[in-house]
């Protein structure tokens, strides 16, 4: 095995555990770990499957969850958003 197929699957491990550890989303899991997020959503959803099965099961809830959650997540945001500009307009 190459260095760099090392180096690419020690990182799909250490992102998973991150997401499974924490609840992160895919991007703040690719912000931490200073990657695109489609590579780091690839890697979770295509490759850690295939290397550690249970791990991916654990990221998978997770991403489920924050799927789920993302349009609540969205309304507040853009809600608290409008609700300063109309506290700036007064």
């Amino acid at each position: 095995m190459t260095k760099h197929k090392e180096f690419v699957e020690e990182q799909i491990v250490r992102i998973g555990t991150y997401i499974a550890k924490t609840g992160a989303t895919i991007r703040e899991a690719a912000t931490e770990f200073g990657f695109p997020k489609t590579t780091v959503h690839n890697y979770l959803i295509k490759r850690l499957p295939k290397q550690n099965p249970r791990l991916a099961e654990e990221v998978r809830a997770v991403l489920d969850k924050n799927k789920a959650e993302r349009n609540f997540r969205g309304g507040s945001a853009t809600k608290e958003k409008y609700k300063k500009i109309k506290e700036q307009q007064k």
